[in-house]
């Protein structure tokens, strides 16, 4: 079992607080938008939105290969079954890293080491959840551990 706390029957905790560090990203990003100087700007806005429409993409992938399984808590449903295919064969938790992804191509678009900083700590914040939830996971799926030895956590090919 994990010693990180559920916070809730079904990890309705967790999913508060995911809540509040997105909206925190979305507010500063938004207030606290710079330029970066010199020549390297527009790489960093290529860059950012380059990484912003990947994150979309991994974490859209992961929505819609999860199908019926998707719950908004990370205690998996009752009737649920352990996706493998599609974008779970590279990564186990594609949502939460495609929104970090996401996340960091924002901060660079707006120019905000802030917002930066605050992707840094959604992927810290996931990195945990992901944790709690595959605790929940082993316990359900007697085949996950075999998956997970496979498959990355949060970011394909890297993490």
């Amino acid at each position: 079992m994990s010693s990180l706390p559920s916070l809730g029957p079904r990890g309705e905790g967790w999913v508060l607080l995911q809540f509040v560090i997105l909206g925190l990203l979305a507010v500063v990003g938004l207030s606290d938008r710079g330029s970066w100087e010199g020549p390297l700007a527009g790489v960093a806005s290529l860059l950012g939105l380059a990484l912003l429409l990947a994150g979309a993409l991994l974490a859209g992938r992961g929505l819609l290969d999860l199908g019926r399984n998707l719950t908004p808590v990370p205690h998996p449903r009752d009737d649920a079954q352990l996706v493998e295919t599609g974008v779970y064969a590279l990564v186990r938790h594609p949502i939460y890293g495609g929104l970090v992804i996401g996340a960091v191509g924002w901060g660079l678009l707006v120019a905000s080491l802030p917002t930066l900083l605050l992707a840094v700590g959604l992927g810290a914040f996931f990195d945990l959840k992901s944790r709690r939830e595959e605790a929940w996971l082993r316990q359900r799926y007697p085949g996950y551990a075999t998956y997970k030895a496979r498959t990355r956590r949060l970011i394909p090919w890297l993490y």
